[in-house]
């Protein structure tokens, strides 16, 4: 099924003999309260655990592990508007190695502090007027380091797969998997590992209303360009899906769900009050769009990836307030 695609399985078991005691193996919650509410089983893979707050570092530390020992030694670089920015951050001193990140001005300031804490050098600039990528390209090539993009790269996106993998390993076969959708190296590096192992699952991705760009990319069968979405999932506030990841995804997402800002309050407020575990608004995203009514009468037996919590506690006080 894969051997046409840029990453296979393969690569994502490989990632995972990689990441072994790097990252940690996050819990799996069950709640029959959810259960009840949804009329489904559900599984929730909560990457909120992970080192770093969020699931990047699977492959943010898979891609630079694999860079040849004189450019590990030179630094790397990325952009991020905060969990691949900790993430490389952090793989850079587990790698004994130095890292330059290229955030936006307005990015929380938990995420910001988080990411000079783990010794990156913090470049920024403005998301809604200047081009990421061509100026993480331009300081990378400056200063000669090795750039790891945030999604569209075949070891990051294998590295994203472990998280689906861990899940699948523990619940069993699932009919379902929802995660959400920013660049698209989680739901791809997801879908490649669920469709691997149950080739009937059904693969759905949750994007915020106002980002929509894969949604859109995919209904037209070509990258779509959005305005840059304003939208309380900053860590899926994307113009445009990944060339990679595109190509994946458009041959193994079933579907994407969409939801609003009031959605996704709802289901952080959930996660809190029923579920215990505190997420971000990105983190929260595919919980909302199942707790909404969005992914339709699947019932059965669902696997969703809360991928990420990275939120202090005032934003998440205000967040949740409205």
């Amino acid at each position: 099924m894969t051997a046409a695609l840029p990453v296979t399985f393969d690569d994502v078991r490989a990632a995972a003999v990689r990441l072994r005691g790097v990252v940690h193996r996050t819990p799996v919650l069950t709640s029959r309260t959810l259960n009840a509410r949804v009329g489904a089983e559900v599984f929730i893979k909560c990457e909120n655990f992970q080192r770093a707050g969020a699931f990047k570092l699977r492959g943010a530390y898979n891609a630079a592990a694999q860079l040849p020992p004189e450019q590990l030694a030179a630094g790397i670089a990325a952009y991020s508007s905060g969990n691949h920015a900790q993430a490389t951050a952090l793989a850079a001193r587990e790698l004994g190695t130095s890292a330059v990140i290229l955030m936006p001005e307005d990015a929380p300031q938990s995420k910001t502090e988080a990411t000079a804490g783990y010794g990156a050098e913090i470049v920024t600039y403005d998301r809604y007027t200047q081009d990421r990528t061509a100026l993480g390209e331009a300081l990378a090539a400056e200063r000669g380091l090795a750039l790891i993009p945030p999604y569209d790269h075949p070891h990051v996106i294998a590295g994203q797969g472990t998280a689906a993998l861990e899940l699948l390993e523990e619940s069993g076969e699932l009919d379902t998997l929802i995660a959400p959708v920013g660049g698209g190296g989680l739901i791809a590096g997801s879908a490649i590992t669920a469709k691997t192992l149950h080739p009937a699952i059904t693969v759905v991705g949750v994007e915020p209303s106002t980002g929509d760009d894969t949604k859109r990319s995919l209904e037209a069968g070509e990258r779509v360009t959005i305005p840059v979405p304003r939208t309380l999932a900053d860590g899926q506030a994307i113009s445009t899906p990944g060339e990679i990841t595109f190509a994946i995804n458009q041959q193994l997402v079933d579907g994407i769900a969409l939801v609003d800002d009031d959605e996704i309050r709802d289901a952080m407020r959930y996660a809190f009050e029923r579920l215990k575990i505190v997420l971000e608004p990105s983190g929260a995203t595919a919980l909302a769009a199942l707790l909404a009514g969005h992914i339709g009468d699947r019932g059965g037996r669902i696997g969703i990836i809360a991928s990420g919590g990275n939120i202090n506690t005032q934003r998440f006080t205000d967040v949740i307030n409205g």
